[in-house]
Parts: C-alpha cells; structure tokens; sequence
C-alpha cells in the first residue's frame, strides 16, 4: 500500500462521538484513533479504580462503542484508542461486551497492557532503577509510601503487532497520545521502526491529530470569529503517503476550518524543545516541518526528519498529595473586586482563628486575575466576580470544615450576592511525579491479547 488515511475521534475524555462519526460515515479512513489521556486523567482513572477495582479506564468507552461500531464494522473501519488507562483488560472486555449487545460475535478486541509498574516498583529500585523526579531530581523516596500508581508511555509497537494479529478494535493502557496514530502508518506503510524521518512524520501527524478539534479551528487564537460552524466541527482526516508526506483536511461539509494558520497553532501546543520532540517512536524535529496550503480545508504536511528514539520511557507516578476544600463567593459592583480582596483577607484570619493552617493556597478573584494572575491588568469597576479560594490540607476533615468557616460572611464581611462549598465535598488529591526507566525493562512486560467478543 502505497498511502492510507486515519482519522481522529477524540481529543480527551469526555470529547463528544460526533466528531468521530462524521469521520467515520464521511471520511473514507481506514483508522480511527482516539486519545482519551492526560496526566490528570490517569489520576481520575486511579480514583476510580481504588473504588471499584473493575473500574480504571473511560467510563464514556462503551457509549463511544455502541454509537461506533456499527458504521466502523460496515465500512472495515479499525479503532485504536487508549482509554483503557488504568485498567485496559477491563476496558476491552466492555468493547466486547459492547460488541455482543450490537450483535458482533466475531469482533476482534486486543488489550495492551505492561504500561502499569505500580506492583514492581521496588522490584525496578533494588535493581537500580532510581525513579528521581525529572523535573527537580527529588529523591523517590520522598512519595514512595504515598504513591498509588506508575504508568510508563508506551509507543506504537505493541499496537502494530495488535493489528497484526487482526484486531477491530485495540485499547490500551498509557500509550503515548501520537503512538496511537503512528501504529496503523508503521502496519499500512511498511515503515521501520528505526526509519527515524518517517517515524518523525508520523509523529507530527499524530501530534496534530490528537486534540481532536483543535487542528480544525477550535480553541484557535487567531481569527476565532470567523470559523464556520464550531457546533459541528469536523475533527482531522489524514492521507498519509509511504514517504511521510500527507494531506490533512477534514470530512467534507463539517464545520471548522483546516488552514496553516489553524494546523501550525496545534504543532506548537504543548511542545518544549521543538527541535527536539520527545516520543518513545523517535525524536522529531518540528522545525522541519513544511505546512503549505493545498486547497480548501486541506493542508500539505512535509520534510519532517527525526533522530534515534530515546533509550528510556517516559513514566507518570500518582501520589496521595492531601486534600482540598474551596469557597467560592460572589460580589458585585460597585467595588466588587476590592469587596473580594477583603474577604480574602478575612478568611485568612478566621482559617487562623480556627486552627486551620493550609499546605498550599491559591487565592483568585474570577473575571480579573484567575488565568493571568499578577500579569492582570487593573480592571475598574468590573460589574460582578467571584472570589475562589481553594485550599490544600493533610487531612479531610480540615478540608471539610474550611469552606464552613467562611459561611458567617455572608452577613458579617462585605456586602455581597452568594456563595458557599464547592459541590461534593473535599476532594482527594493526586500529586503527579514525572521520571523515567530503561525502556527494555518496560517492553519486556508488554503483552498483547486478542479476543474475540464472542469468547468468554
């Protein structure tokens, strides 16, 4: 085959199936891919799964399934997607559970798991593996009694050899988010898995693909105004030729746009080095890339080059990091921002006054300085805000009591409009620790199980 075309079906969890829909009944792909992950959301799954051990990957999968698999199956449409998180076996067993509702014994389902360390954490520490904190190079020791999970990012492989074996449908743990578009380019096309441009190019087009929307148009820092349709937004359609080269569009008569404007905003998102874009496939150059319009809602991507891929993975540790309590209060004009300010000063002191002495504190005044913080210009006399503190305690029961100390504002601090806890309560939280491990003592781990829905 001599050129192929995927399609993107989620950008995160709780993304909306439409998109991947019209990708799938109007966009003549082969794959869809979805990425249904993030660092957050792997400490959400793990929230889940210390509830119910049965739980750990998207709960919105089979609800993806039930409205995909139809279209997906009469066109000989595969999917690949990573919201198995936590918990991949227990997510393909709800595809082929899926699968059997819809009529479709013969489905095939892989799971890709080895991603989770957790349980071999100090089996990998006393054979050397020191699991620093890449970041600050804090000792791990200093969360090992707190941590509650360990995912390494695994890369395309594991997915290829799925779809060698004949899968429909593959879901895996924490693959990393363009891995999941390279694989069915590595399968079609032939690639290599040390033919580093390729492998480099079929990371840019993953990495443009992965946010869904966000490569058509949305959330789009130029002229936003002008982008037809967002209600409708098409996601990105990709036809990528054997040498790497590809055309990216989006199914025709969906909304959105597809420009180098809206595509090179998405290359830039959440890259550090752009020369040197770290994957587990490979090591891409993003200053290599050529964007060249090509038609309407169509863009050229080119002449991508990449280096040898890292010798270790990318790991994710979640640790038990406290708890937190919120108090939200609303004032308005006139003075609104300085009424806010003043209850701030004032909860402080009741917190004092009560014993309660946070970790960590966060302070913003919602519609002046709760996204740009000190860069904030001065606003004068903004007609409403809301004051937000939210606060990091060791232990529940202080979370809890601390939005109850704020309550007596209501008639005794400034004049103001309404208020009170954040909903549900205190909240768990999960510090995130960034490291890495040899990536051979990660592979070595990884398997790969087809089943078909109609086996038990």
């Amino acid at each position: 085959m001599d050129r192929v075309r995927i399609g993107a079906g989620q950008g995160f969890y709780g993304d909306t199936p439409d998109g991947a829909i019209d990708v799938a009944l109007h966009g003549d792909v082969s794959y869809i891919c979805f990425d249904a992950l993030a660092e957050l959301t792997m400490a959400i799954l793990q929230k889940d799964r210390m509830r119910n051990p049965e739980g750990g990957y998207t709960r919105d999968l089979p609800h993806f399934m039930r409205r995909l698999l139809p279209a997906a199956r009469e066109r000989g449409i595969r999917l690949i997607t990573n919201a198995g998180g936590m918990n991949p076996h227990g997510a393909a067993a709800a595809v082929r559970a899926v699968a059997r509702e819809l009529g479709m014994p013969d489905l095939a389902v892989a799971a890709v798991s080895g991603d989770d360390l957790n349980s071999d954490i100090d089996d990998l520490r006393a054979g050397g593996v020191e699991l620093r904190n890449s970041d600050t190079g804090t000792p791990f020791d200093d969360i090992r009694s707190r941590t509650v999970f360990a995912v390494a990012y695994l890369g395309a492989q594991p997915i290829v050899d799925a779809l060698r074996q004949g899968a429909d449908v593959v879901v895996t743990g924490r693959v990393a988010d363009a891995s999941l578009f390279v694989a069915p380019l590595v399968h079609e096309l032939g690639w290599s898995f040390d033919d580093w441009d390729r492998l480099a190019a079929g990371v840019v087009l993953g990495h443009l693909m992965e946010c869904s929307g966000q490569a058509t148009g949305g959330n789009f820092s130029g002229d936003w105004q002008s982008i037809p349709d967002l209600d409708r937004i098409g996601y990105p359609v990709c036809e990528v030729r054997s040498d790497g080269t590809a055309m990216l569009t989006k199914p025709p008569g969906s909304g959105g746009r597809v420009s180098v404007d809206t595509v090179r905003q998405q290359l830039l998102y959440e890259v550090l080095d752009p020369r040197r874009y770290m994957n587990p496939d490979v090591v891409a150059d993003f200053t290599t890339v050529q964007l060249r319009d090509a038609g309407d809602d169509v863009v050229e991507v080119s002449g991508v080059r990449g280096m040898a891929r890292p010798e270790t993975l990318k790991v994710i540790c979640g640790y038990l990091d406290g708890w937190m309590g919120t108090a939200t209060i609303g004032y308005s004009w006139p003075d609104a921002a300085a009424k806010a300010r003043a209850a701030a000063t004032l909860i402080d002191k009741l917190a004092a006054r009560a014993g309660l002495e946070p970790l960590e504190q966060r302070i913003e005044i919602i519609g002046v300085d709760s996204l740009h913080g000190g860069a904030a210009p001065e606003v004068a006399q903004p007609n409403e805000v809301v004051l937000r503190v939210a606060a990091r305690f060791a232990t529940e029961d202080e979370a809890a009591r601390f939005p109850r100390i704020t309550m007596p504002l209501a008639l005794n601090g400034p004049p103001f409009i309404g208020g009170g806890a954040s909903p549900g309560g205190p909240r768990a939280l999960l510090g995130v620790w960034p490291s890495a491990v040899e990536r051979s003592l990660v592979e070595s781990r990884v398997v790969v199980t087809v089943t078909r829905a109609g086996e038990h």
